[in-house]
């Protein structure tokens, strides 16, 4: 008899069966206490392969919202913990579009768990629920899955520091000196003050809003010609001697057809930006002479028109501005939405109604700007939708009108018969003569130095 043969006989004899079965239950219990995962800190982190995406916000952004593209020194941050010697425990993601915070915390080895504890730290710690295409995440990382610092950047002069502080992050905010300096730039009229501000290195940005600063006294697509001139005087920011970012238009002069136009920049007593000619007239007149920046007229005011589709004499309500699909539509005055949606023949349409009996409409929109919705309100200037050929258009356009009290009027004629733009008050002339007369100073030294440079005979 074998040694098995015999246990077994022993266990027959000296134990009941339903013994058995309970030394038998109690051996499984015991193997499976011994193969479950002990409740230390190790078994408590998530798989990493999980994934719960956050999702980054974005809104329409200008140049000025997207960094340069540069290397930033981390020496110009303060920081409450070095890395070693030799040792860079930092990892540096610029956030892109369709980036979620989730797959960029797992991107540099930490966890849903790590990023929950950041996002649920304090209330300012909400602030990761706004970061936009552009951002710089900077993490310091000492250890495998121990976040000790994030900073997060807006651009190289603000942005936001996390640090640990046990199991919660402190947030401070960052906020760094730019060295302001001023460009100037003079450019000549060939084909289209776009082309021509490209062609001097203006920042875009800039090209537009001068055009918004003069378009409530001249219209881009009818007055502009070859020869007309422009100079723009605004700041540039620097940061340890490198470029940062555009600053503010300080002065800026268009001369069309021999005329001068100059508008200086101006803060009043509540702090709200305006530009005004030198004698404190307001260059936002009551309405923007196009509504678009970019376009070329297709079709006139006319009331004895030929539709292009049904070949029938129909007055053409309003001017028809070519542009490519997806151009900006801005709102030609303040006002309120009466109307954003669909419209028939119109295709996508809105209709804003003004102040004074006022009312204006664009149509065939490719789609609504974000936020732009019955009831809202909007400001001068403000982009409303965008060029498309939604209902019956024959290409990409927008369908302009203009109505006082109800009647259709000419958009390109009408301008001219409604109130002059406001003034500076006789009162807060010596404030104002105080803030601009030196930068007008400094702008025409700059315009007469650039016309003696121009008018002086070449060495050769």
């Amino acid at each position: 008899m074998d040694i098995v043969q015999i246990i077994k006989q022993f266990f027959q004899e000296h134990y009941p069966r339903d013994h058995l079965y309970i030394a038998g239950f109690l051996g499984v219990l015991f193997l499976l206490l011994i193969a479950a995962p002990s409740d230390d800190k190790e078994s408590a982190v998530p798989n990493k392969t999980r994934q719960i995406p956050i999702p980054i916000s974005f809104e329409a952004i200008t140049d000025e919202d997207i960094l340069p593209n540069n290397n930033l020194e981390l020496s110009d941050f303060v920081v409450a913990k070095e890395p070693s010697a030799g040792v860079s425990h930092w990892r540096n993601v610029e956030i892109k579009s369709g980036d979620n915070l989730s797959d960029i915390f797992t991107m540099v080895g930490l966890t849903d768990q790590d990023l929950f504890r950041v996002l649920n730290s304090s209330d300012e710690a909400k602030i990761l629920n706004r970061v936009f295409p552009g951002y710089q995440l900077n993490f310091l990382i000492p250890n495998e899955g121990e976040l000790e610092q994030l900073r997060v950047l807006k651009s190289p002069l603000e942005g936001f520091l996390f640090t640990r502080n046990n199991n919660d992050y402190r947030v401070e905010e960052i906020l760094k000196e730019a060295q302001i300096s001023q460009a100037f730039k003079v450019g000549e009229i060939s084909d289209s003050l776009f082309m021509a501000g490209q062609r001097e290195q203006i920042p875009v940005v800039h090209i537009m809003e001068m055009a918004n600063i003069f378009g409530g006294v001249i219209d881009f697509i009818l007055d502009p010609r070859i020869g007309d001139q422009f100079s723009i005087l605004y700041d540039e920011k620097f940061l340890n001697g490198e470029f940062v970012g555009n600053g503010e238009i300080l002065a800026t002069r268009f001369v069309n057809q021999g005329k001068t136009f100059i508008a200086v920049r101006y803060i009043d007593e509540e702090g709200e930006i305006g530009y005004y000619s030198p004698d404190g007239e307001s260059m936002r007149k009551a309405f923007l002479r196009s509504p678009l920046d970019v376009f070329r007229i297709s079709s006139n005011f006319n009331p004895r028109r030929r539709h292009p589709i049904l070949n029938t004499i129909r007055a053409h309500k309003g001017t028809d501005y070519a542009a490519p699909t997806g151009t900006p539509i801005r709102a030609t005055s303040d006002g309120r939405v009466k109307r954003a949606s669909r419209n028939g023949s119109f295709g996508n349409l809105v209709i804003l109604q003004h102040a004074g009996g006022f009312q204006t409409k664009y149509a065939h929109l490719s789609r609504y700007a974000n936020g732009i919705s019955r009831g809202d309100r909007v400001r001068q200037g403000q982009i409303i939708g965008y060029v498309g050929s939604t209902g019956g258009a024959t290409g990409p356009h927008l369908h302009y009108e203009f109505l006082v009290n109800d009647v259709h009027q000419n958009p390109r004629t009408i301008l001219d018969k409604l109130p002059k733009a406001e003034s500076i008050d006789p009162d807060k002339m010596a404030r104002f003569n105080e803030q601009t007369a030196p930068l007008l100073h400094r702008f025409e030294e700059l315009n007469n130095s650039r016309i003696l440079n121009l008018n002086q005979p070449s060495a050769d």
